[in-house]
């Protein structure tokens, strides 16, 4: 037997695992673990978040930026729950990241300890892995699980619960090793089977009008080049889910943009519906996606990429199943379209100009009101302002109410990649702030800019004094408009204005921010917006524009739902 203890063997356990960075939030129950922290020698910086929610986030947005897993921890009891929102979106988002939480001494389950709670319940139903460990032994199998379930196959979440006093005995030597591979992700990459191969192919060339919806799977995998060049051979237009934003460069000719409810506009949709086969490639084919299952509609053939196959087949009835790696199987699918071109059937249309037209009538729809003096001012304006203020490699985080729409329909991603990120499997407000300061850590190179609502704001502020304690350069952008946007606007859509329960009192964001030492602007006057984002993107430290903005409910937001 070694001088390990349990905590000290997690610890080891992560450093075989390459991990760098944890987040979380220390408690009683903890103690241990973070003992351990303290005295060895492992390589990794632990980021003390003020809300176990905030480490899960952060844990997220630095594991989708990185490639490499994302690490959080809290303790038991009220910890162990607040860390399950960030798990939860991870997962439904395909994105591996690993909750430890700390727990009651096995000792003592069953004789109301302080804290106590069934974790192992809690999780089970919302992660792709979980476990609660019973004896320290059990702790080195138990790590190269987790990690083995997070980067294979599909992508996700796991959690392991840590009791106290598991984290205190002792853990054989001889049984800390890791999987080397099984740090970053995917790992273990599969392929659909050739004969499947050949009939996908078939299908392709007999079609005259091919069209290419890409989901956040595509980046997850790496396989940004190898769409482009499918997409290039075929001519197909390009649209993509609001994960899969950044797929192609927005200035790819072939890239038409984000499609669906939240982020789509006509032109776009009309993309999709020209299509004779519908290739859809690491996308679950949603509600938000498809406008419910309207487009494509439900006769079009659907040839559908995937590495998880319950997801092919669940919405659209589907041709031709490709069950693989992203960028494995499009590496095969092009080999197998480029040897039998020839044999094509004439083309149907001309995918460039399809999606030219289509971003030219985006342009004006945007350009109609990027443009405006109005006061209160408008999110396009903004939106528009930061296209041009913002380095190339920028990376923008956007909760899932005001900003959301805005960001996946105008905002320009100039280079293919993961340099747009949104929590929209679930949509929890107050994501956007620690998820900015994750993607810094696992991207310091970038400019990481926070954009969020009032509402999104008053969630999570209290990490202000992280990114100002770690010194992290993040810049955060206000829509300061007094609502919950997203449901006033959803109230005055579909419910004949009846507005209930969604307005609240306007907070001075500038001076919050200023207290915990951000630098801070304030902008009524959209005359003086571009000089306010130029002077927080250059600023050294972290930094936040409140923008006293239009209320979502008056606005002209490019979704569906509210569209006349």
């Amino acid at each position: 037997m070694s001088g390990w203890n349990g905590a000290e063997a997690m610890v080891q356990m992560l450093r075989l695992h390459g991990v760098k960075h944890i987040f979380g939030l220390c408690g009683d129950t903890s103690l241990p673990f973070y003992d351990a922290l303290k005295r060895l020698d492992h390589g990794m910086e632990h980021i003390l978040t003020r809300d176990e929610r905030s480490a899960a986030y952060m844990a997220d947005a630095y594991a989708r930026v990185s490639g490499r897993v994302g690490v959080c921890e809290g303790p038991s009891g009220g910890g162990a729950t607040y860390l399950l929102p960030g798990l939860v979106e991870a997962n439904e988002s395909s994105i591996p990241i690993l909750g430890i939480t700390s727990d009651v001494p096995v000792s003592s389950r069953g004789r109301f300890p302080l804290t106590e709670l069934d974790q192992q319940s809690l999780y089970a139903p919302l992660t792709k892995w979980n476990t609660t460990i019973d004896l320290a032994a059990q702790i080195p199998q138990a790590v190269r699980t987790a990690f083995r379930a997070m980067t294979t196959g599909r992508p996700g979440a796991t959690h392991i619960c840590l009791p106290y006093d598991v984290q205190k005995h002792p853990v054989p030597e001889e049984d800390l090793w890791a999987q080397s591979e099984h740090g970053t992700y995917p790992a273990w990459r599969s392929a659909p089977n050739a004969t499947d191969l050949a009939e996908a192919v078939e299908l392709i060339l007999n079609a005259t009008k091919p069209v290419i919806v890409c989901g956040g799977g595509v980046i997850n995998s790496g396989a940004e080049a190898e769409l482009e060049a499918v997409a290039t051979l075929l001519g197909a237009p390009v649209c993509t889910t609001i994960s899969g934003k950044g797929t192609l460069s927005d200035r790819h000719p072939l890239s038409a943009g984000v499609v669906g409810a939240n982020g789509g506009i006509a032109a776009t949709r009309e993309v999709v519906d020209a299509g004779d086969i519908v290739i859809f490639v690491g996308c679950r084919a949603g509600s938000t996606t498809t406008e419910h299952w309207r487009s494509p509609q439900p006769h079009i053939p659907i040839i559908h990429i995937d590495v998880d196959p319950l997801t092919i087949g669940t919405n659209y009835r589907t041709e031709k199943a490709l069950v693989g790696d992203a960028r494995e199987t499009l590496k095969a699918l092009l080999a197998g379209l480029t040897a039998n071109m020839t044999r094509r059937a004439a083309a149907g249309f001309d995918g460039v100009a399809i999606v030219a037209e289509a971003r030219r009538k985006k342009r004006e729809q945007l350009e109609a009101l990027a443009f405006s003096d109005a006061r209160p001012i408008v999110p396009e304006r903004v939106i528009y302002e930061l296209n041009q203020a913002l380095p190339e490699e920028a990376i923008v985080v956007a909760d899932p109410g005001t900003p959301c729409p805005y960001v996946s329909a105008y905002f320009d991603i100039p280079q293919a990649g993961r340099n747009f990120i949104t929590n929209r499997a679930h949509g929890a407000l107050g994501f956007s702030m620690s998820a900015a300061i994750g993607a810094w850590y696992g991207r310091p190179g970038a400019k990481c800019v926070a954009m969020m609502g009032d509402g999104s704001f008053g969630f999570t502020a209290g990490e202000m004094e992280t990114m100002v304690r770690k010194q992290v350069p993040v810049t955060m952008v206000v829509f300061s408009n007094k609502v919950y946007g997203w449901i006033k606007a959803s109230q005055r859509a579909g419910y004949d204005k009846r507005y209930f329960s969604v307005d609240f009192n306007r907070t001075d964001h500038a001076r919050v921010a200023e207290a915990f030492g951000v630098k801070a602007f304030t902008v009524e006057d959209p005359a003086d917006l571009r000089a306010a984002l130029d002077a927080a993107i250059a600023h050294e430290g972290p930094s936040l524009v409140d923008v006293i903005a239009q209320p979502l409910e008056e606005a002209a937001a490019p979704v569906s739902q509210w569209m006349g």
